[in-house]
């Protein structure tokens, strides 16, 4: 990499990458939650991923590239630590780390969405920054959701 556009192509290709290993993912995390609200929020975050993946696909063709991901390593970790939570963890810790686990995947993604939508500002595509914004505000919401979930129901 060597441009800015070659660090913006760089960085959509790798959450193109974890977009797509999270729609497998998060049904993973769905049957392991027991809380009502909890199993909810995983299955529309779910559906709200599949229409990031959509909003990505705009993103490449607003700079006229092909829609492919590229690994990331930083969200394959992020979901492997997820799958060894629900293989060692039970009841209310179970639930108490499914969130975490979330919450980890959120923060990552808030970060990249909010570096991509600023370059794409910089490099003066206002069509991609403003569906990178969109899919910004989705993680936002997504992870005060989790935070609202743990406060009032699985923290106590």
């Amino acid at each position: 990499m060597k441009t800015m556009q070659d660090a913006f192509h760089h960085t959509l290709k790798d959450i193109y990458y974890a977009e797509n290993a999270l729609t497998k993912a998060l049904p993973k995390m769905a049957s392991a939650a027991t809380g009502k609200e909890l199993k909810s929020a995983f299955e529309h975050h779910l559906e709200e991923t599949k229409e990031q993946i959509k909003l990505l696909k705009s993103v490449f063709k607003s700079i006229d590239a092909k829609p492919e991901g590229e690994k990331c390593d930083a969200i394959e970790g992020l979901i492997k630590e997820g799958e060894s939570l629900m293989e060692e963890a039970s009841g209310k810790a179970l639930q108490a780390g499914l969130i975490g686990a979330a919450q980890a995947v959120e923060h990552y993604e808030i970060a990249r969405y909010g570096t991509l939508r600023q370059w794409a500002k910089e490099l003066g595509n206002d069509e991609a920054h403003d569906l990178l914004s969109q899919i910004l505000d989705m993680e936002k919401a997504a992870n005060a959701k989790l935070t609202g979930i743990a406060v009032s129901s699985v923290n106590a």
